[in-house]
């Protein structure tokens, strides 16, 4: 049998704040960039090293098995460039106002009294602080040893992660797992809703029925 809800018993919830839905969308447009700017810088030299040096004639760590396109490079550098500073500054803006709200420590982390917020699972909340406290840090300092200007002003920052082709190969297996989370993340949007899922983190509101609330 079909339970149909009248207008009047539904109630529309305040999911996400202003600052989440934008930042939130900024992210998934710098994502989207990044990915297709590091497909082209990558396809440029289809190679992963381990150390400081590496180049075409030196043995490689890896080697990918994509066509090589050595013009595409300079259009992907820029764009990445310039979609990484974008995720920079816009996770900081989402960090610092989701621990000045607190809304880390209502949704993700356990309260004195070690109760969390049911709206995710334990698997989901400590993917979601993997992702947000691990994953993308290793992503922006891996990033940074790479770009010569960086290192050469603060050249231990390569040195952590074994020198700039580490930097090169540990960045490319991060952005992979970063993939299969946001691969994951819309499976289990599409799973709960994906129109109800999207229009919240649109408008920021749900809708629900009153006696779920």
């Amino acid at each position: 049998m079909c339970v149909c809800y009248r207008p009047h018993d539904m109630a529309e919830l305040l999911r996400h704040t202003v600052i989440v839905r934008i930042t939130h969308w900024i992210n998934s447009i710098s994502f989207l960039a990044l990915l297709a700017s590091g497909v082209a810088i990558l396809i440029a030299h289809p190679r992963l090293y381990w150390g400081e040096t590496g180049a075409f004639g030196s043995r490689a760590l890896i080697e990918l098995p994509l066509p090589l396109n050595l013009d595409q490079s300079g259009w992907g550098r820029s764009l990445h460039f310039l979609s990484a500073w974008i995720c920079v500054l816009n996770g900081t803006v989402y960090v610092g106002s989701g621990l000045i709200s607190r809304r880390f420590t209502r949704n993700v982390l356990p309260e004195a009294d070690g109760v969390t917020s049911e709206r995710y699972t334990p698997i989901q909340r400590i993917t979601y602080l993997v992702v947000v406290f691990l994953l993308l840090p290793l992503m922006i300092l891996t990033g940074l040893a790479m770009s010569p200007a960086v290192a050469a002003a603060v050249p231990m920052i390569a040195g952590v992660f074994g020198g700039h082709q580490s930097s090169r190969t540990i960045h490319f297996f991060v952005t992979n797992l970063l993939i299969a989370f946001f691969i994951v993340h819309l499976l289990m949007v599409s799973l709960a809703g994906f129109s109800t899922r999207t229009r919240a983190m649109i408008t920021g509101r749900e809708a629900r029925t009153k006696e779920s609330l």
